[in-house]
Protein backbone atom coordinates (compact mmCIF):
# COMPACT_ATOMS: atom_id res chain seq x y z
CA UNK A 1 0.00 0.00 0.00
CA UNK A 2 2.86 2.37 0.84
CA UNK A 3 4.30 1.86 -2.65
CA UNK A 4 1.00 2.91 -4.22
CA UNK A 5 0.81 6.02 -2.05
CA UNK A 6 4.43 6.87 -2.87
CA UNK A 7 3.79 6.37 -6.56
CA UNK A 8 0.66 8.50 -6.52
CA UNK A 9 2.22 11.36 -4.53
CA UNK A 10 5.44 11.26 -6.56
CA UNK A 11 3.49 11.23 -9.83
CA UNK A 12 1.32 14.17 -8.86
CA UNK A 13 4.32 16.16 -7.57
CA UNK A 14 6.33 15.31 -10.68
CA UNK A 15 3.55 16.41 -13.01
CA UNK A 16 2.96 19.60 -11.00
CA UNK A 17 6.68 20.41 -11.04
CA UNK A 18 6.75 19.91 -14.81
CA UNK A 19 3.73 22.13 -15.35
CA UNK A 20 4.89 24.90 -13.01
CA UNK A 21 8.38 24.98 -14.50
CA UNK A 22 7.00 24.99 -18.04
CA UNK A 23 4.51 27.75 -17.22
CA UNK A 24 7.25 29.97 -15.82
CA UNK A 25 9.92 29.38 -18.46
CA UNK A 26 7.62 29.30 -21.49
CA UNK A 27 6.68 32.91 -20.71
CA UNK A 28 10.26 33.92 -21.50
CA UNK A 29 10.05 32.34 -24.95
CA UNK A 30 12.95 29.97 -24.24
CA UNK A 31 10.69 26.87 -24.25
CA UNK A 32 7.39 25.97 -25.87
CA UNK A 33 4.33 26.10 -23.64
CA UNK A 34 2.80 22.75 -22.77
CA UNK A 35 -0.48 22.60 -24.69
CA UNK A 36 -2.89 20.73 -22.41
CA UNK A 37 -5.78 21.29 -24.81
CA UNK A 38 -3.80 19.49 -27.52
CA UNK A 39 -3.22 16.60 -25.12
CA UNK A 40 -6.99 16.50 -24.63
CA UNK A 41 -7.60 16.50 -28.39
CA UNK A 42 -5.03 13.75 -28.87
CA UNK A 43 -6.61 11.66 -26.08
CA UNK A 44 -10.05 12.15 -27.66
CA UNK A 45 -8.59 10.84 -30.91
CA UNK A 46 -7.23 7.79 -29.06
CA UNK A 47 -10.73 7.05 -27.75
CA UNK A 48 -11.94 7.02 -31.37
CA UNK A 49 -9.05 4.87 -32.57
CA UNK A 50 -7.01 7.66 -34.17
CA UNK A 51 -3.37 7.42 -33.10
CA UNK A 52 -1.60 9.27 -35.91
CA UNK A 53 -1.98 12.61 -37.63
CA UNK A 54 -0.08 14.14 -40.53
CA UNK A 55 -0.14 17.55 -38.84
CA UNK A 56 -1.32 18.80 -35.41
CA UNK A 57 -3.95 20.97 -37.13
CA UNK A 58 -5.80 17.76 -38.08
CA UNK A 59 -6.74 17.24 -34.42
CA UNK A 60 -10.24 18.64 -34.14
CA UNK A 61 -11.20 20.62 -31.07
CA UNK A 62 -13.48 18.77 -28.67
CA UNK A 63 -15.60 20.04 -25.84
CA UNK A 64 -13.88 19.78 -22.46
CA UNK A 65 -10.51 19.19 -24.11
CA UNK A 66 -8.72 21.00 -21.25
CA UNK A 67 -10.34 18.67 -18.72
CA UNK A 68 -9.41 15.62 -20.80
CA UNK A 69 -5.93 17.02 -21.27
CA UNK A 70 -5.27 17.51 -17.57
CA UNK A 71 -6.77 14.12 -16.69
CA UNK A 72 -4.64 12.31 -19.24
CA UNK A 73 -1.54 14.36 -18.43
CA UNK A 74 -1.77 13.61 -14.70
CA UNK A 75 -2.78 9.98 -15.30
CA UNK A 76 0.33 9.48 -17.42
CA UNK A 77 2.47 11.24 -14.80
CA UNK A 78 1.10 9.06 -12.00
CA UNK A 79 1.27 5.91 -14.16
CA UNK A 80 4.93 6.53 -14.99
CA UNK A 81 5.65 7.17 -11.30
CA UNK A 82 4.01 3.85 -10.39
CA UNK A 83 6.25 2.12 -12.93
CA UNK A 84 9.31 3.73 -11.37
CA UNK A 85 8.35 3.01 -7.75
CA UNK A 86 7.21 -0.56 -8.39
CA UNK A 87 10.11 -1.26 -10.74
CA UNK A 88 12.59 0.04 -8.17
CA UNK A 89 11.05 -2.08 -5.44
CA UNK A 90 11.10 -5.20 -7.63
CA UNK A 91 14.59 -4.75 -9.11
CA UNK A 92 16.50 -3.00 -6.32
CA UNK A 93 14.38 -3.07 -3.18
CA UNK A 94 14.16 -0.50 -0.42
CA UNK A 95 13.29 3.17 -0.79
CA UNK A 96 13.66 4.57 -4.29
CA UNK A 97 16.69 6.77 -4.97
CA UNK A 98 15.94 10.49 -5.47
CA UNK A 99 18.86 10.73 -7.92
CA UNK A 100 17.52 7.83 -9.97
CA UNK A 101 14.08 9.45 -9.85
CA UNK A 102 15.50 12.47 -11.67
CA UNK A 103 17.27 10.25 -14.22
CA UNK A 104 14.08 8.27 -14.73
CA UNK A 105 12.15 11.50 -15.23
CA UNK A 106 14.53 12.59 -17.99
CA UNK A 107 14.31 9.14 -19.58
CA UNK A 108 10.54 9.49 -19.92
CA UNK A 109 11.25 12.13 -22.57
CA UNK A 110 11.52 9.19 -24.96
CA UNK A 111 7.71 8.99 -24.86
CA UNK A 112 7.50 12.54 -26.23
CA UNK A 113 10.23 12.00 -28.81
CA UNK A 114 9.14 8.61 -30.14
CA UNK A 115 5.38 8.46 -29.51
CA UNK A 116 3.73 11.84 -28.90
CA UNK A 117 5.55 13.92 -31.52
CA UNK A 118 5.29 11.32 -34.30
CA UNK A 119 1.62 10.63 -33.53
CA UNK A 120 0.91 14.37 -33.77
CA UNK A 121 2.60 14.52 -37.17
CA UNK A 122 5.72 16.32 -35.91
CA UNK A 123 8.12 13.44 -36.52
CA UNK A 124 10.69 11.85 -34.24
CA UNK A 125 12.22 14.42 -31.86
CA UNK A 126 9.73 17.00 -33.18
CA UNK A 127 11.93 17.56 -36.23
CA UNK A 128 8.94 18.64 -38.37
CA UNK A 129 7.96 21.31 -35.84
CA UNK A 130 8.33 24.91 -37.00
CA UNK A 131 10.43 25.42 -33.86
CA UNK A 132 12.64 22.33 -34.07
CA UNK A 133 15.20 23.25 -31.41
CA UNK A 134 12.55 24.30 -28.88
CA UNK A 135 10.54 21.17 -29.68
CA UNK A 136 13.63 19.11 -28.84
CA UNK A 137 14.83 20.92 -25.72
CA UNK A 138 11.44 21.66 -24.09
CA UNK A 139 10.48 18.06 -23.26
CA UNK A 140 13.98 17.36 -21.94
CA UNK A 141 13.65 20.26 -19.51
CA UNK A 142 10.03 19.45 -18.67
CA UNK A 143 10.85 15.84 -17.90
CA UNK A 144 13.90 16.83 -15.86
CA UNK A 145 11.53 18.78 -13.62
CA UNK A 146 9.10 15.86 -13.64
CA UNK A 147 12.02 13.85 -12.24
CA UNK A 148 12.71 16.54 -9.64
CA UNK A 149 9.08 16.32 -8.51
CA UNK A 150 9.33 12.51 -8.41
CA UNK A 151 12.45 12.88 -6.32
CA UNK A 152 10.66 15.16 -3.85
CA UNK A 153 7.83 12.64 -3.61
CA UNK A 154 10.29 9.81 -2.93
CA UNK A 155 11.95 11.87 -0.20
CA UNK A 156 8.68 12.95 1.43
CA UNK A 157 6.97 9.56 1.61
Amino acid sequence: MNLLITGFVAGVLGTLAMDLFNNLVARTGVFLKLDVAMIGRMAAGWIHGRFRYEHPDEMEQVSNEMVYGYLVHFAIGVGLAFLFILGWDFLVGGPASPVWAIQYGVSTTTASFFFVYPSMGLGVFGRRSPERFKAFITPLANHFFYGVGLSVGVILI
